[in-house]
Formats: structure tokens, sequence, C-alpha cells
């Protein structure tokens, strides 16, 4: 099989196809022919493979469709990697950790060396192209979702759910454009829900468009490189461009080709293209939708997408996925974010040592961070700054440890949390804004936020009692029982 996605150096994915290729040669794809129901059935095979770290699977004739089906494509660390076009999530890490500590040149030598990553930053936007693979068929006339395996994911979903969607919007006034990952429950075959929670993005749009009492035209791009899939789900600030952040990721502008029926471009190498309009004035009763919280969220009214134009491929690929009680496979887009976000982070809280944001708790409801201890108070600082920044204001509970703490170890953070606290002393209580999905606070959108202080605590905190030493062995006693070790029999 020829050689295909990224090398060391990092080259682009020319399409979804491309990446199937790439993780079926690492042996991390199933091909299944079985006419497998969207409708409930793919769900279950999915959900046991995803349980157990099993490959992505591409369901070859889904019932009801001829396009192919893909799922679980991101279901593990090493096909996260592959999608973004590293061996593994530091590498970008340390990219963008070294992209923010570039100081200004200031003599030849350091702007020779400052090149290469000032022409990465130059040559990440993105690229007007007449057309492209996603114009290889074009319906304007009557065009409709029912050719599409759109899956009924849990029995009490209000209906199928596109689950994968890139929908790419404009402000209403400045024209800046967003692309976004919103769920799309289809009502027919012109019309969806708009899922654009409260402190989404696109829902600042639609806010401002109903202001103004204006239509918003709307693309949504199903496939095309992994990379951009990614990059929609990432929690960028506003001033940062999803299609600039993707080019920056994979060393290579996105090219977008104009749409046929709104003025709006999409990803050339996209598989599938909806395009169509949101009114300012339409909504309707969405869900429920079985959440990744493992719980269903409730009906709730949204936006109305109307279909105008369809394109697509010739070869084109359904991507999917499921959610529902985790571990899922957006656990591995969680976990990249994780990775990649550490050292924006840091950039505001130097102190940070390390962050896990585990996956049993939906990625915003824990947080466990240690931090290098420098004054008296310092964990509550970090806390208040962590709910201070971005989606991370979401974290219903921040747990803080000491910086020699392994953050990814459960077993050493709950001896540490328990041990380490005086319930009364140490634990913040306050309130600010919740997750739309949250079904536990005491109002939509808004309820408390808990923060444990599990560091070391100092006389100047008022801990005027000795800090007891862990319980470990002496280095040299170690290294002895290593070497007699083979002779124990044990």
């Amino acid at each position: 099989m020829p050689s295909c996605g990224y090398d060391k150096v990092g080259m682009a994915y020319s399409g979804l196809g491309e990446f199937i290729q790439k993780i079926e040669a690492m042996g991390e794809l199933r091909r299944l022919r079985y006419p497998a129901d969207p409708y409930l059935e793919i769900t279950e095979i999915a959900d046991r493979v995803m349980k157990r770290g099993g490959p992505a699977l591409l369901f070859e004739n889904p019932r009801g469709s001829r396009i192919p089906l893909l799922i679980n494509a991101y279901g593990s660390e090493r096909r996260m990697a592959a999608a973004l076009g590293v061996e593994k999530l530091d590498d970008i890490a340390r990219d963008i950790e070294a992209l923010i500590q570039l100081d200004m040149p200031k003599s030849l030598g350091d702007k020779l060396r400052a090149v290469p990553k000032f022409a990465r930053v130059a040559t990440a936007a993105p690229k007007s192209v007449r057309s492209g693979p996603c114009k290889e068929v074009i319906l304007r006339e009557n065009p409709s979702l029912d050719f599409l395996p759109i899956q009924t994911c849990w029995p009490e979903d209000g209906g199928p759910f596109i689950c994968l969607p890139l929908v790419f919007s404009r402000h209403p006034v400045t024209g800046k454009r967003n692309v976004g990952m919103y769920r799309m429950q289809k009502y027919d075959s012109r019309t969806t829900g708009m899922h654009w929670q409260l402190h989404k993005v696109g829902a600042e749009h639609y806010r401002m468009a109903e202001g103004l009492k204006r239509r918003i035209p709307i693309a949504v791009a199903l496939g095309g490189d992994p990379v951009m899939t990614y990059a929609a789900t990432a929690p960028l600030p506003p001033e940062i461009d999803e299609m600039m952040f993707t080019g920056w990721l994979r060393r290579k502008p996105v090219e977008l080709a104009p749409c046929e029926t709104i003025d709006m471009e999409v990803p050339a190498d996209a598989d599938i293209v909806l395009e169509g309009y949101v009114d300012p004035d339409e909504r309707r009763l969405e869900g429920p939708f079985g959440d990744h919280t493992g719980y269903y969220s409730l009906p709730e009214e949204f936006p109305v997408f109307h279909l105008t134009g369809i394109t697509h491929r010739k070869d084109a690929v359904y991507p999917s996925t499921i959610v529902g009680r985790p571990p899922m496979e957006d656990a591995f887009l969680g976990k990249a974010t994780e990775r990649l976000f550490l050292p924006l982070i840091r950039m505001t809280l130097p102190e940070v040592v390390d962050l896990n944001l585990p996956v049993e708790a939906c990625f915003h409801n824990l947080a466990i961070v240690s931090i290098k201890k420098r004054w008296p108070g310092h964990a509550y600082k970090v806390m208040n700054a962590i709910w201070g920044l971005g989606q991370m204001m979401f974290m219903k509970v921040i747990i803080v440890v000491d910086e020699h703490v392994n953050v990814h170890n459960p077993a050493e953070v709950l001896w540490r949390a328990t041990s380490n606290i005086d319930p009364q002393r140490d634990i913040l209580f306050t309130r600010g804004p919740i997750d739309q999905l949250d079904h536990a606070s005491q109002y939509p959108n808004y309820g408390s936020k808990m923060g444990i202080d599990a560091t070391t605590k100092w006389p100047s905190e008022g801990f005027n009692r000795p800090w007891p030493r862990d319980t470990v062995m002496t280095e040299a006693v170690k290294q002895r029982v290593d070497e007699i070790w083979g002779k124990l029999g044990l």
C-alpha cells in the first residue's frame, strides 16, 4: 500500500479516504460488509468496540444508504495522534510551547533561527480555490438528507442525529468565520435542528442575527482532513480562526471552495457539504439526545437549519460518532485538547506543572492540577484563574495538588486529596456559568463549583503542626534489592 498521510515533518491528508488508508495500514481499522442498521444497531456495535479500546469501524453497506459510514476513527491515542500527524500528542504541545515562548529576534542569528517558526504561522492562513473534490457531485434541485446513513443513537433520542458536523457560520456584522461542532437532529429530508448551546460562538452569531432580523447562511462539512474535525472541537479563543489553526497543525493551508447555493466557503477536500440557512425567528423542539454525560439531555427549543444544496465526493464516506457513558471515542478528542492546550494555560498560569481532565468526569466536571506552590493560598489563586479561562469556566470541581504528584494516577490523587485536606478549611465553594448540558445544577446554565486545596499546608496558612513526610524506602536499599531480586524466586 502506498504511503499516505503524514510523515515526520508533517504532510496534510488529502481527505478522509486517505486517513482511512493510513489507519488501515496501521492495523487500526476494520471493514464491515454486514448491512448494519443506523437505527440503534450501529451504536450497539460501536459502543462495545469503543468500551474495549477496539479499532475504527468502516461500515461499507449501512442499511438504507450507499454511503459508507466511518465511526470510532479517533478512538485510540494512536489514531488520534495519526489524525494530527504526529507520533505522540505531546509533540504538538511542544510545538505550541516553542511558538508562544518565541521572543522577537535581536540578532541575525536569532532571526535565522526564528524563520521556520514565523513562516509556519505566516503560511497557515486558508487559501481560496475555485473547486475541489467536494464538488464532484452537485445537487441543487430538491436536495435531500435521506441518502445519508444518519444514526439514531439511543432508544429515547428524538430522532436521527448528525454527530460530527463542521458547522461554518459568519458573524452577521463583522463577517468573521466560526467553525464549530454542533449536533444536528434530522427532522425531515430538508430540515435539522442546530444545537447552538448558549455559550458557543455559533449561538452568538444567531443572537446577533435575531437582533438584526437577518437570515444566516450555514455550511456543514462532513469528512475531509481529520485535523479539521479536531479543530472544530478545540476550545479556541474567538480571535483564532479554526481553519487557520488547522493550517498550522497540518503545516499546509486549508483550501476553501465556494458553495453553490449560499455565500460561504468550505473545505475543498470535504467528503460531503450541506448548504443552507437558519432563520432568526424560527426555533423547534430538539432532543432528547443520549449525550456525552451518559444521560439524555432534555428536549429544548433550538434554531432550525434549512437545506438548500448538497455537494459531495463520488467516493464520499460519512463520518459519525456516538456519545454516551464514558469512555467513548470523544475521550481521545478531549485528551488531545488537554495536552495541546496545557502550554496555553501555562501562559497565564506558569506555576501549573500538569493537568488531568478525567474522561470519566466528562472533561468539564473535574480538573486535577499540579502546581509549584510558592505562597500561602496559591492553590486558590489557581482555582479562580482556571474558572476564568474560556471554556474552563464550566469546570465543576478543581483539585489542586503539589508539583510532585502524578495527576494521571487516580490512586495517588485520591490518596493526596483525602489525606491532605481538612474539609472545612480546604474546600472552596463559588458560583458561575455551568455547561448547558449539566442536569444537576440548581438553575440551567448557572450553578455552584468546588475547589479542593490538596497541597501541603504551611504555617503561613495557619497550619502550626509539623507536616508528616511520605513513607518511602531509601534509594540505597531499593538499589540493593534490585540487585538481589532475581535470586529471591519471587
